[in-house]
């Protein structure tokens, strides 16, 4: 085992943080039917009994409800942080306190602390993998590789570890079958339009105390993160502009009433830049030179990697604490150019950020666990590399949730079906 230490040795008050956390984790539970409903039928059927899930999740109390899910179903669960800034150290000690949890997250740490981790949760020898970012993948294959005979599968979550898996799966270097959780329907519709506008949105307004009424609010990504920003943002009354590489999707912008332009030009009036395309360097040292002083700069992509700190650092005459999680840069002339949460993800790690709104979270891990037992059920059934997750599951999830809010819906008919199945009918 590794020598890193459990949260619980890393506090000075294990007892009182537990508390603060499960008052946090029962708020998030009152409002999380689906993960409920899949408790029920782990706890029943105890799906995991022997398997060891390692887990690398932004460990707050939304995430710490299913990692309480997979562990009430009989799993050892092994979990740690994805993001240096978006750990809660009360929920993580909480989950610490769980007979079949080990929660090694902590808020605030440094790199090498973040890497040893991961590499505490690897040493318990994970049979399943839940991820957020790929970091765990990338490690067990870089410097673990004989674990992965013994690791029937895994769960990826967010569209920047998905583009690495898929980048891995092209180079024939990903050894075992993962799901890709962020490309379901459950995922991409709820959590990263509706999820993702309203959290970063909330997050940044909360930090700064700012209003979006008619600021200009650059988004640079149109893909389904950008298009919630987008769509928060507008309804609060900002003139929304569009960035894109991606020529259907700045159409699509354009279609849907946004002004599309390049950065270099969306630079010079832009009052807030809201980065979302999980690629590195968006936001570089000319468009610095252009920006308007006051300017924020806010990223929601997995990454601190799409605003170029380094350069802008190097341009600064100045910097400091603007106010409590933002960081002004001073250029030589003057301009301020404010830096919200590190430019790390914001609606994490911003100082009051909660991530999305519990219920959008419910349906995420909701599919999450549900291919947990998937791969439990019929890992035998996939072959190494990125899969889709099986319509019936995102399905499932969904009309738990309807269920849940009582929603009553339509289903087709034996003769819709046999309509919509067959080549020959005609017109």
């Amino acid at each position: 085992m590794s020598d890193y230490p459990p949260i619980s040795e890393q506090l000075d008050d294990a007892d009182e943080a537990r508390e603060d956390g499960r008052r946090k984790m029962d708020w998030a539970t009152q409002h999380m039917p689906i993960l409920e409903s899949v408790r029920e039928e782990f706890v029943a059927d105890k799906p995991f009994d022997g398997e060891r899930i390692a887990m690398a999740m932004h460990v707050e109390a939304k995430t710490a409800i299913l990692v309480e899910t997979l562990a009430e179903g009989g799993a050892e669960v092994a979990v740690t942080g994805c993001n240096p800034l978006s750990t809660h150290d009360d929920v993580s000690a909480a989950l610490d306190a769980h007979d079949n949890i080990t929660s090694y997250a902590k808020r605030g740490v440094d790199d090498e602390e973040y890497y040893d981790a991961i590499e505490a949760v690897i040493a318990h020898e994970p049979t399943i993998t839940v991820d957020d970012g790929m970091d765990l993948v990338a490690a067990i294959h870089e410097d673990y590789p004989e674990l992965i005979d013994g690791i029937i599968g895994g769960a990826e979550e967010t569209t920047t570890g998905v583009h690495r898996l898929r980048a891995m799966d092209d180079d024939g270097a990903l050894d075992y079958p993962v799901f890709a959780v962020n490309d379901t329907p459950m995922k991409r519709l709820f959590d990263n339009v509706h999820g993702t506008g309203e959290s970063s949105l909330a997050s940044i307004a909360m930090t700064t105390n700012l209003s979006w009424a008619g600021k200009n609010v650059v988004v640079a990504g149109y893909g389904y993160c950008g298009k919630g920003v987008a769509k928060k943002a507008a309804g609060q009354n900002a003139n929304v502009i569009v960035t894109e590489v991606e020529p259907r999707r700045a159409l699509e912008a354009h279609m849907e009433g946004y002004e599309v332009m390049p950065m270099a030009e969306a630079a010079e009036v832009g009052d807030v830049f809201l980065t979302t395309t999980g690629n590195r360097d968006v936001i570089v040292e000319e468009h610095f030179e252009k920006m308007q002083d006051g300017v924020l700069l806010a990223n929601a992509g997995h990454f601190d990697i799409e605003i170029d700190l380094d350069a802008l650092d190097d341009l600064a005459t100045d910097r400091y604490e603007a106010r409590d999680g933002v960081e002004a840069y001073e250029m030589d002339d003057g301009r301020r150019l404010n830096v919200i949460a590190e430019g790390r993800l914001v609606n994490l790690a911003a100082p009051v950020s909660l991530g999305h709104p519990v219920e959008v979270m419910d349906q995420s891990f909701g599919v999450q666990a549900a291919c947990v037992r998937e791969l439990v059920d019929n890992g035998d059934a996939y072959d190494a590399g990125v899969h889709d997750v099986p319509d019936e599951l995102d399905k499932e999830i969904a009309e738990i949730k309807l269920a849940a809010d009582g929603v009553e819906f339509d289903s087709l008919t034996d003769t819709q079906h046999e309509y919509m199945d067959s080549w020959d009918h005609g017109t």
